[in-house]
């Protein structure tokens, strides 16, 4: 069962609910006789204790809003409580408002009771043992201790594993933010990647547009056929420059704070799929054996596919060759409506627990995301897995 939001943890419904807790159970010690513990006032009226139990109860409830009107209501309470003889109630009741004290109050506070008690206990130790002449007389300082310097204690521990939890939330909660921070970094720096690539396959669609274009407009005298081919090729360019500019204006358009640079020297016309075996010739000269199995027959694929699937392997294999055992299985396969590209390595002994910044996978997920494509990436059996189904067909 829950409790009603007025009572829950933190509020002043709970401190009234501890305040008439308190004064019950007082009532129920008054009521079998505890008071007075000492015999100062032996025709004192009982009802005369009931006083300042009502009132270190109410400093009970005033524990969170005003702890140090708390304290001292409390404190005067007790005194006057002892002054006329001592009551159980009133003195157990104390030790929680010095616990809240210690919990709810500025660090002053705590440190200043933790001197009190102690140097109370020490003075009512010696004032025992010369009293008595004998060790036993430390027994009148052992009140002082268990009403007062444990309470104390106890609500320093507390507040030091509150105050800990707190920095402790602050700290994780830093620590996402880096995380986030750095996630967007790498989101960024591979968009802008992709922006820059498929700004150069935009215009080469759009230089071969004009090239066919001023060839039909500067040569005189060409037939229907001529005319109708030079046409079908600027179209066909233009619709898959229309293609990838409006996949480039899609990337563009999603939120990306804080890109990185990305290095203009990387190659950009030279990324496609079909060149993929020059790839697994350089990483396996870099040492990792990569066993490579195709299926469908290939074929001419849309530019950001290409490019993306291209990306894909080359980041995959980078990663298996990096935190792999030194073998990959790679595979390409043509299907009818998409491409779809997978790359499989065991992980390396004692790598199970290396960890990246995982910019990698968030590239790679970019890529499938931008281009309405199925990305997955995990552990399974003791391999790592990549697996990326890209579609093929360009709406025009």
């Amino acid at each position: 069962m829950r409790a009603a939001g007025w009572v829950r943890a933190g509020t002043g419904g709970r401190d009234v609910v501890l305040a008439c807790a308190s004064l019950v159970g007082g009532a129920v010690l008054y009521g079998l006789g505890t008071q007075p513990q000492l015999s100062w006032h032996p025709d004192l009226p009982e009802p005369l204790f009931l006083l300042p139990l009502a009132v270190v109860c109410t400093a009970v409830g005033l524990r969170r809003v005003a702890t140090r009107v708390s304290l001292a209501l409390g404190t005067v309470a007790v005194l006057a409580d002892l002054a006329m003889g001592g009551s159980l109630a009133t003195v157990l009741v104390y030790t929680q408002v010095l616990y809240d004290a210690c919990v709810f109050g500025s660090a002053r506070t705590w440190r200043r009771l933790l001197q009190v008690t102690i140097g109370l206990s020490v003075l009512g130790t010696a004032v025992g043992v010369l009293l008595r002449g004998d060790w036993r007389g430390v027994g009148i300082g052992a009140p002082v201790v268990l009403a007062g310097v444990l309470p104390v204690l106890t609500g320093i521990s507390v507040r030091q594993y509150r105050d800990q939890a707190v920095a402790e939330r602050a700290r994780a909660e830093q620590t996402a933010r880096l995380v986030e921070l750095d996630r967007r970094q790498a989101v960024g720096a591979e968009r802008a990647r992709m922006a820059r690539e498929l700004h150069d396959v935009v215009a080469n669609h759009l230089s071969a547009v004009a090239i066919h274009a001023t060839a039909a407009l500067s040569v005189p005298g060409l037939d229907r056929s001529q005319v109708e081919s030079a046409l079908r090729v600027i179209r066909e360019s233009s619709v898959q420059g229309l293609g990838e500019m409006r996949q480039m204006i899609g990337l563009l358009r999603e939120p990306a704070e804080g890109g990185a640079a990305v290095d203009a020297t990387d190659e950009t016309t030279r990324a496609r799929l079909s060149e993929v075996d020059a790839l697994v010739d350089r990483v396996r000269a870099a040492g990792l054996t990569v066993r490579a199995t195709r299926r469908g027959e290939p074929r001419a694929l849309p530019v950001g596919v290409d490019l993306a699937a291209y990306r894909i392997v080359q980041e995959s294999l980078t990663n298996a060759l990096k935190h792999g055992a030194g073998e990959a299985d790679l595979l390409v396969a043509y299907e009818p409506a998409g491409v779809v590209v997978g790359v499989e390595n065991p992980v390396g002994a004692g790598r199970g627990t290396l960890t990246g910044a995982g910019a990698g996978l968030i590239g790679m997920r970019e890529r499938a995301a931008l281009l309405n494509g199925r990305f997955a990436a995990g552990p399974a059996g003791g391999r790592w897995r990549v697996r990326v189904e890209l579609p093929t067909e360009v709406a025009p």
